[in-house]
């Protein structure tokens, strides 16, 4: 057993794992705090699956260490799994088998569990307890999945980007669930490409690519960090030129092309810079069809920090 303080229900320190010439983690360290969610932010390919893996004992690094629940992960590995629930990026059950059923015989791998009937209560997939896992939407398959990690009642559960593929309706109703979870006390780890989720759920949140964590802080000290206090999406009429572009330069932090005619500009924490571009604009003749202003968000601050937009 790892020497832990009480308060922390992981610890990862200088972790590594090589897949041949490949770094898929790259010497990475953090501790997630009893009781909090904490999230992994990043694109595909960033690191944050294999990280999950090696903290649930799938994986062994190639170097490095991981506590949970004061317990040595890779010494330890039956006691962590008896303790802690997992919900994976993709999961298989047994085609013949009702929901029920399913959820019955996880749990007698356990030496503590939930009712069924309980674990279908909690995800709201009571009436669904005599269907089989083909005959649910995308949504409930989800909240499915969620139900079976928690069969073992455990005091962490790891959720691998939970709400990848779901309609926005689908996805809010998960989110609901992992923050009912939370307020029972239970420590929740999870993955996740989406900016506003991991806004909405974490209270700190890790910002991982190409196997590095590059920062870690709760979401709005993240966005406070950035000089930019908003950004100005700008729809003209024809594309600018570089000229146009460069004038702009000592009002705004960036220019970034965006779709089509639409361009983004962050604005510098001053209050006089979105009226210099507006004059800007009316003095170089640009054609304006639509102008919007919102507040600088996690995308701003993911930018910044690898200059990448999150990749699909």
């Amino acid at each position: 057993m790892l020497d832990t303080d009480a308060d922390q229900a992981v610890r990862v320190g200088g972790l590594v794992k090589q897949f041949g010439s490949l770094t898929a983690v790259d010497n990475i360290s953090f501790n997630v705090k009893s009781g909090e969610i904490f999230g992994i932010l990043g694109p595909n390919g960033a690191g944050k699956t294999t990280t999950l893996e090696i903290i649930e004992g799938l994986l062994k690094p190639t170097q490095g260490s991981v506590s949970v629940l004061g317990l040595n992960v890779f010494k330890e590995p039956n006691r962590v799994k008896a303790r802690i629930g997992v919900q994976l990026q993709s999961s298989a059950y047994h085609d013949y088998l009702k929901l029920n059923e399913i959820l019955s015989l996880l749990g007698s791998f356990y030496p503590k569990r939930v009712s069924p009937e309980n674990l279908l209560e909690q995800v709201g997939l009571t009436d669904k307890a005599d269907s089989r896992v083909n005959q649910l939407s995308g949504g409930q398959k989800q909240r499915f999945t969620v139900a079976a990690s928690l069969v073992n009642d455990p005091e962490l559960v790891i959720l691998d980007e939970p709400t990848t593929g779901l309609d926005p309706q689908a996805r809010r109703n998960l989110w609901s669930l992992v923050q009912e979870i939370h307020q029972r006390g239970v420590t929740v780890v999870m993955t996740t490409h989406y900016m506003e989720e991991a806004e909405a759920l974490c209270q700190r949140l890790a910002i991982m690519d190409h196997g590095r964590i590059l920062t870690i802080d709760t979401p709005r000290n993240l966005i406070n960090k950035l000089d930019a206090a908003y950004t100005v999406k700008l729809v003209v009429a024809n594309p600018l030129t570089e000229e146009q572009v460069a004038s702009f330069n000592g009002s705004i932090e960036v220019v970034q092309a965006a779709e089509g005619n639409a361009y983004l500009l962050r604005m510098q924490n001053s209050p006089k810079a979105l009226g210099t571009v507006l004059e800007e604009i009316n003095r170089s003749g640009i054609s304006l069809e639509h102008l919007e202003v919102t507040p600088v968000t996690l995308e701003d601050v993911f930018l910044e920090l690898t200059g990448n937009e999150l990749r699909d």
